[in-house]
């Protein structure tokens, strides 16, 4: 089988990395204590943060091939199991907090954004070492949205009928993998009843650099666009963004989600080196650790000739015409 990577892509070698779960928040008014698992290199310091948000249903020791990958080559990677993991009872029967789960989420990365030195102290040799200056929201699925709401994306409240500002001044940027778009009439029947809070994005004021990465072939139950949907953060969202297009890629993108997970149908390696090789070169990029990686990765992908996906970006540059008159103007590559 031909094996395919990104070439030019160097990075920093891996290193040894320690992980620490669960390291327990207490949270009376949350119903369950919160949950986390932090991940980190055992060398180096000024390590960035990446805080993840997992896909509806899952938990903290979710999402290896991408925080080991992360975490070996010089990020903190922060999890939670947010209340609507399946280790929980939220999702099933009657609980007064289902249709609050999208904004319980978002509380839970607060609460950790809010409780970092008590993280950072349970990894035994990790305290100093950690930047809290330059914090990452990234997320799969629901848990895009997730990363998505730290940086301005605004939710239609399905009960209130209010879109509140959620967003978090610590968080510098995001990456979303797979997650969804637009609300209004291009939500199908099932979306309408099980995951109300999509009814209403607006990502107008999602003004952070971002990364999407989204699959040509994400098939997903929730709207009537097909996998075009989950590009909608990338297209509709101002501000600097970049988007993979992942070739052949279904809802879990090759398997990013686990090793060998059973709901991975479209389990491919390269799929998921790919995204392993992006992403990371974005994080060091957007928290500027290096640049080298990213511009190779756009160099790389550029176009349609790689066979297992496609880098595109554009960005709001300034444009003086004079000393009192400014204006933006929207550039790509």
């Amino acid at each position: 089988m031909t094996t395919y990577r990104v070439t030019g892509l160097t990075g920093p070698a891996a290193t040894p990395t320690v992980s620490v779960a669960p390291v327990v928040l207490p949270a009376p008014q949350r119903g369950e204590d919160l949950h986390v698992r932090v991940s980190a290199p055992v060398t180096g310091t000024r390590l960035p943060i990446v805080l993840f948000s997992h896909g509806f249903g899952s938990n903290l020791d979710g999402y290896a091939p991408l925080v080991d990958h992360w975490a070996s080559h010089g990020f903190v990677v922060i999890q939670a199991t947010h209340l609507d993991s399946r280790r929980l009872d939220v999702i099933a029967g009657d609980d007064p907090r289902r249709p609050h789960l999208w904004r319980r989420r978002v509380q839970d990365m607060q609460r950790i954004l809010d409780d970092l030195d008590v993280l950072e102290a349970s990894v035994p040799g990790l305290a100093g070492r950690v930047d809290h200056s330059r914090i990452v929201a990234a997320g799969h699925s629901f848990g895009g949205q997730t990363a998505g709401i730290l940086v301005g994306l605004r939710v239609t409240d399905p009960e209130t009928g209010i879109a509140q500002d959620m967003s978090d001044h610590r968080v510098m940027a995001a990456v979303q993998l797979a997650t969804a778009g637009r609300g209004g009439d291009e939500l199908t029947p099932f979306a309408l009843e099980n995951a109300p809070w999509l009814r209403g994005q607006d990502f107008a004021h999602v003004t952070a650099p971002c990364l999407v990465v989204a699959g040509d072939e994400d098939e997903l139950p929730l709207s009537t666009r097909g996998p075009s949907w989950t590009t909608d953060p990338y297209t509709l969202g101002p501000g600097d963004k970049s988007l993979l297009t992942v070739h052949g890629g279904q809802h879990s993108l090759g398997g990013i989600s686990g090793y060998e997970v059973a709901e991975t149908t479209d389990e491919n390696p390269d799929r998921v080196a790919l995204v392993q090789q992006v992403t990371l070169a974005y994080l060091r990029h957007v928290t500027g650790t290096d640049h080298a990686d990213w511009e190779s990765a756009k160099a790389a992908l550029a176009g349609r000739s790689h066979p297992l996906g496609r880098l595109e970006s554009r960005w709001v540059a300034w444009i003086t015409t004079k000393p009192w008159e400014a204006q933006w103007s929207t550039s790509g590559a």
